[in-house]
């Protein structure tokens, strides 16, 4: 019955079906449904073009899903190693391990502050005077512990 329909209404079916498709994209996100949709729609402008017959329709569908997929995996993929290209970017201490800085505050008591860029970070390492430059050598929590540079 729904198979009767479904050829019934020929190209047609393949746009609907496409639009559906990209509709349930929209609401659950998951950049899958999107790429069936596209072959869908493909679907459906090549079957209006050619007049294909329900099977011939379905196999270039299948064809069609499984390149869109690969296509899309291939286009988010490159977006996603991109952003490895940050490797530290919830972890901002982490990037600065290595790197020297100027106390804003004296080191007392194990304790001091150091600015980096508009941020004030608390830093642990031994006593220092104001203004002594000091070299990042691990992250523990929250703490930059310093040492000589």
């Amino acid at each position: 019955m729904i198979r009767d329909a479904f050829v019934s209404l020929g190209a047609w079916s393949w746009l609907i079906l496409g639009v559906v498709l990209i509709g349930v994209e929209l609401v659950a996100p998951g950049i899958f449904f999107l790429w069936l949709g596209l072959a869908a729609i493909a679907t459906g402008l090549l079957d209006a073009a050619l007049d294909l017959s329900w099977q011939a329709a379905f196999i270039v569908f299948a064809l069609l899903a499984v390149a869109a997929v690969v296509l899309g995996r291939f286009v988010t993929r490159s977006k996603t190693q991109s952003q490895q290209a940050e490797p530290y970017l919830n972890q901002r201490g982490q990037a600065l391990v290595g790197q020297v800085f100027t106390l804003e505050t004296p080191i007392k008591g194990g304790e001091g502050r150091i600015r980096v860029g508009d941020s004030s970070w608390r830093v642990m390492g031994a006593d220092r005077f104001k203004g002594a430059k000091v070299r990042v050598v691990r992250v523990e929590g929250s703490t930059l512990v310093v040492d000589d540079p």
